[in-house]
């Protein structure tokens, strides 16, 4: 492998730099919550988490698309690694979002249809690598995983605006919400301060992951490929 180049080591510390300022933000420098109390700081960090799973989803499936017309090996490369960010941070959404829930709703999971699309969205993607693993071809696995990250890729949307076009009780906090919503709050200075920022930092930081982890595709590839060779 290639050793990391120099603007790649220097978006690693920027990345730690900045997912250390947020924490600050979130944890000490944003307003307690009135009503939700110290929990709500893990809204921060969960809308951000969010935010960056869905982008690299839908990035995935610009990948996808970008392979079938190019049929160019990298691009399968790139979608993977979309992938497997995406799933780890849509993960920690959901677990941020259940340790948010059990005092606020009491309850760890309720069946709203926020929380519903995004199980549905993860267990998607989780069946994306499953089923990969059953195709040897790697160009047939290519093909069908940019197939798969194109339909999957739908969830991701529906996921999004579910708390907008359905009844429910997940908070929108920004724009209008469900006045059934429970734990829906307005933001003070401070707090769109932490929130802003966080999504900033944990873009910049799934762009250091993103980067990092097709250098390692990249790797992969070319040993997958030494050992067809000395199969054939």
């Amino acid at each position: 492998m290639q050793p990391k180049s120099t603007t790649l080591k220097i978006l690693d510390i920027v990345s730690v730099l900045l997912l250390a300022v947020s924490t600050y933000l979130a944890l000490i420098y944003a307003p307690e919550e009135a009503t939700m109390g110290q929990v709500q700081r893990v809204f921060y960090f969960h809308i951000a988490t969010a935010w960056v799973g869905m982008l690299g989803f839908l990035a995935a499936a610009v990948a996808g698309i970008v392979y079938l017309r190019a049929q160019n090996p990298k691009w399968d490369i790139v979608e993977v690694a979309a992938v497997e960010i995406s799933l780890v941070f849509f993960f920690i959404t959901i677990v941020l979002g259940s340790i948010w829930a059990r005092p606020v709703w009491n309850t760890w999971w309720t069946w709203d249809p926020r929380l519903t699309t995004a199980a549905i969205t993860e267990l998607i993607y989780i069946a994306y690598f499953m089923l990969r693993e059953g195709i040897e071809d790697p160009d047939r696995r290519a093909r069908f995983g940019a197939v798969y990250t194109l339909v999957g890729s739908l969830s991701v949307p529906i996921t999004f605006f579910s708390i907008r076009l359905f009844r429910t009780i997940h908070p929108v906090v920004i724009g209008s919400a469900d006045p059934s919503a429970t734990g829906t709050f307005d933001m003070t200075g401070g707090m769109q301060v932490a929130f802003f920022f966080a999504l900033f930092a944990f873009t910049v930081i799934f762009i250091d992951l993103f980067w990092n982890r097709i250098r390692m595709g990249n790797l992969a590839a070319k040993v997958e490929q030494l050992k067809l060779k000395v199969m054939h």
